[in-house]
């Protein structure tokens, strides 16, 4: 079960009370715009708990209810490209790699029959460390920063959102590597991040907003 902030539960609870509800109705409730309840009331769409109608508004469905919609939408159909640099790279091309792509880790791989393996992935937290300390980053071979490939969370392309946004939670990680199992070794071929998650929440909420 997903577990719920505060305000999602007074939500869960006025709908239940008062269902069917308009979305508008619910914000007049708790002092709020619409805009302002969108993601929570999406997640509490996704996660199966209400449910809404078109001019009829939001009715509740019940804790043991739970939609199939969220555990349909494969991993293949959202992933995005992977940032990445491959294995024989420095400390300082990760590093430079990073800032270009404005994002707050790169994947490690290492380029066999034509695929990207996975082997390893950089944080910014993994690049400071090195970049406070004496030696040249320059100087400093990927593998020595890297988490290696034995250590991350990642996720298959034929895996649902729901499994991705549960890793997330879960791990208490940013983005899921995308990967292919290729006998003991994992294609690279995609990522998920939780901001692609969140924008999925939000989207499937406007499309059932009332």
């Amino acid at each position: 079960m997903i577990e719920l902030n505060k305000r999602q539960e007074i939500i869960l609870e006025i709908v239940k009370k008062e269902g069917p509800i308009t979305g508008e109705n619910i914000a007049d409730r708790l002092s709020l715009s619409r805009a302002a309840l969108r993601a929570d009331l999406a997640i509490l769409t996704m996660s199966g708990l209400l449910d809404a109608r078109p001019r009829v508004g939001y009715f509740y469905l019940g804790r043991e209810i739970y939609s199939k919609r969220l555990r349909e939408m494969k991993v293949k159909d959202y992933k995005a490209i992977p940032v990445v640099v491959h294995d024989k790279s420095s400390a300082y091309d990760a590093m430079c790699m990073m800032f270009m792509e404005d994002v707050g880790s790169v994947l490690v791989v290492h380029e066999e029959n034509e695929r990207n393996i996975l082997i390893g992935i950089v944080s910014k937290k993994d690049l400071l460390k090195v970049a406070i300390g004496p030696q040249n980053m320059a100087d400093i071979p990927i593998s020595m920063v890297m988490t290696r490939s034995i250590h991350i969370v990642s996720i298959s392309l034929n895996d649902s959102i729901y499994d991705a946004a549960k890793k997330i939670v879960e791990y208490q990680i940013d983005c899921l590597p995308v990967v292919n199992k290729i006998n003991d070794k994992n294609e690279l071929v995609g990522i998920i991040s939780r901001e692609t998650i969140t924008r999925v929440f939000v989207e499937l909420g406007s499309v059932y907003s009332v």
